[in-house]
Parts: structure tokens; C-alpha cells; sequence
């Protein structure tokens, strides 16, 4: 049996999204039919649709997402119909090297379902994340699925499966932040937030909200932060030691991906401190730093994939902080809007209002 369901397309680079009828197939083996109640826009999707990522268009966009378990094919028994998901983009497989040296949040072979969702003339889709969830129901690998509790609101939920554990993972899961830490994070869009409040769960003493915009420096304060640094006005590394003793941070998450900000990062932190690096660059960009500092400096620089999450354990365990209110997960969420509102959503992005914009189905 084959689905036809409503989903938004990027057809060719820079054009506006498209709301469409495409064919999802019935589950194969090691694969999970998903029911999607709710995804993220995330900035991810908006390079898809520019063309940033590659030119395997078009793309089945969104891929920030939760829904129920409609269906599963041959050999699945991680999960079953009925359960409530939250879809992740790195299904580790197991056997890798990095899986077989108990590092599985840096598996080199992640699963996707093999069979494709295409438009109604045949034509395969290449969907986002290998996700594809700006759809009524999407084929994924079955490990692409994470259960959790089913009694989380799906709009937030879903916002787990990118931005929000990228950020909250580079604070706990790479950075390493821990109870009585001085942080800054340079970026204070979506991930950026999402690492003031994984700081904040963490126990860190001082968080420091780097930003060129006022209104994200305010809601920065909202999910955690102690002080904010308007960086169009003050030198962000001077306003860092400066809050830090003269030091600098403990650890220093840059959610911008430029080499300014890096460099900004790498000054802030204290001597044998950590920087991380989960704001995405673009290939053109390069980076000049005195080896002599890197050497002289100490401590880590890293970066970070996903947040270094491990889905099986990260998503049930933040789900359990939401409920228990120890997480404003639903914080993330701006606004909800429809399928045919995505490219309006990104628009909103690109202005800075909004910290998602969450698809509900």
C-alpha cells in the first residue's frame, strides 16, 4: 500500500516551498511508517532549500519532528505502532568503529530508510536529515525513531530531534559543563539558547549570553543567563574576562560557525578551558589562530556533532526534565503554523523573531 500525503517541496535552489501530494510506501524491513503531529522549521531546511547542503533537489523538507508509530516493517522490535516518537537523525548501526569503542554518538554508518518517498510522477525525494517530516506521514529507519513519553506535547517534543539537543548537548554532552562552571555562548538564535539552558540544568554558576541582538539577549536572560554581552557595542573577550575574574569562561559554546566568533571563543575561555564549535561554517570559510596560543593556552577545542546525543538516552532523559518542569522545553516553541505556511516561517527566521516555528499536523 502507498500513502499519498501533504508535504512541503523544495523544488530548485532559492525557489519558494511547495505544498504537494507525494507517495510515502508502506514500511520495508528495518523500517517505521511515522504519523507526523509535529515539526520544527529549522535553519537547516532553509539551506536545503538554498542549496547549501547539496543539489539533490527536490527535497522533502523538515526534519525536526515527533509523531506515532503508524506501522513497521520486517525485523523491527526497538519500536512498534502506537508509539510516541521523537524522529532523530543519526540511527547509530551498532558496528561500526566508533560503536564498537562504545562512542556510538559518533557513528560513521547512521541508518535512513532505503526505499524512497517520491512525488506522484516517480520522482524520488531526497528528504532533509533523511527525515522528510513537513508531511503528513514519513518512511524512516526504524532507529531513526526514539520513544518517549507520550504525554509531551508534540510541538515541543519534537524541537529535541535538532536544534534543541545541539545546543543543550554542546553545553552537558561536549563541553562538559558541570556544577559551579562560568559559560558563555557566543550566538543566541535557537541552539545558542538551547546551550544557556542545557548550562542552566547543569548547575553552572555564571552564563554568559553573547549577541549582537537585544532581543535575543533578552531571551537568553529568560531561558538562563546570568549576564548578557551586546557584542555590536562591547569587546565580547574583554566583557567575558571581565564577568570571570579577569579569566575567562570554564567553557565557551560558539553557535555562530564564523571565524570572528571563533576567535572571540577562543580568547574568552579560561586557561585550559573548552571551546566548543556547534555553529555550522560554510566550506569557503578558514580559520588563523598563533599556534603558539593553541599551545601555550591549554585545554580543549571541540567540536560538536548533534551535541554529541545519543537519542536512546538523551530524548527520554530531557523529555523527563520537561515534565517535571526542570526544562522549559516548550519555551522553544514561537508559534505553530501549517504546512503552507513554512515559507512565511522562513522569513520570520531570517528577521529573528521568532526562536522556532513549529509545523502541527
Amino acid at each position: 500500500m502507498t500513502h499519498e500525503v501533504r508535504a512541503v517541496v523544495a523544488r530548485k535552489q532559492g525557489a519558494p516551498v511547495s505544498v504537494e501530494t507525494i507517495l510515502v510506501p508502506e514500511p520495508g524491513p528495518g523500517e517505521a511508517l511515522v504519523q507526523v503531529r509535529a515539526c520544527g522549521v529549522c535553519h537547516t531546511d532553509l539551506h536545503y532549500r538554498e542549496g547549501g547542503i547539496n543539489d539533490a533537489f527536490p527535497f522533502l523538507l523538515g526534519h525536526e519532528a515527533a509523531g506515532f508509530v503508524e506501522s513497521v516493517g520486517d525485523g523491527v522490535t526497538d519500536v512498534a505502532p502506537g508509539d510516541f516518537v521523537i524522529l532523530n537523525w543519526r540511527a547509530v548501526c551498532g558496528s561500526c568503529r566508533a560503536c564498537r569503542r562504545g562512542r556510538p554518538w559518533y557513528c560513521f554508518a547512521t541508518r535512513n530508510a532505503t526505499q524512497p518517498m517520491t512525488l506522484l510522477d516517480g520522482t524520488a525525494l531526497s528528504p532533509a536529515l533523511g527525515i522528510g517530516a513537513f508531511a503528513e506521514k514519513t518512511l524512516v529507519a526504524s532507529g531513526q525513531c526514539t520513544k518517549v513519553d507520550r504525554t509531551a506535547p508534540a510541538a515541543a517534543a519534537g524541537l529535541l530531534g535538532c536544534g534543541v539537543m545541539a545546543g543543550f548537548g554542546a553545553a552537558v554532552n561536549t563541553g562538559g559543563v558541570g556544577r559551579g562552571d562560568s559559560v558563555a555562548v557566543i550566538g543566541c538564535g535557537g541552539v545558542g539558547i538551547a546551550a544557556i539552558a542545557g548550562a542552566k540544568v547543569a548547575g553552572a554558576a555564571r552564563i554568559i549570553a553573547v549577541d549582537i541582538d537585544e532581543r535575543k539577549l533578552a531571551k537568553a536572560e529568560r531561558f538562563g543567563a546570568t549576564d548578557t554581552v551586546d557584542s555590536s557595542r562591547t569587546d565580547p573577550v574583554e566583557a567575558v574576562r571581565s564577568l570571570t575574574g579577569g579569566f575567562g569562561a570554564d567553557v565557551v559554546v560558539e553557535a555562530v560557525g564564523r571565524p570572528e566568533t571563533y576567535q572571540q571563543a577562543f580568547y574568552a575561555r579560561d586557561l585550559a578551558g573548552t571551546v566548543v564549535l556547534v555553529g555550522v561554517p560554510i566550506p569557503e570559510m578558514k580559520l588563523e589562530l598563533p599556534l603558539a596560543d593553541v599551545f601555550g593556552r591549554g585545554g580543549a577545542l571541540k567540536s560538536s556533532w548533534y551535541g554529541d546525543c545519543l537519542p536512546s538516552r538523551d530524548f527520554p532523559a530531557l523529555i523527563d526534565l520537561y515534565l517535571q518542569g526542570r526544562f522549559d522545553l516548550g519555551a522553544f516553541v514561537s508559534e505553530e503554523i501549517g504546512l503552507d505556511e513554512v515559507e512565511s516561517a522562513f522569513d520570520a527566521m531570517r528577521r529573528g523573531d521568532v526562536l522556532r516555528s513549529v509545523v502541527t499536523l
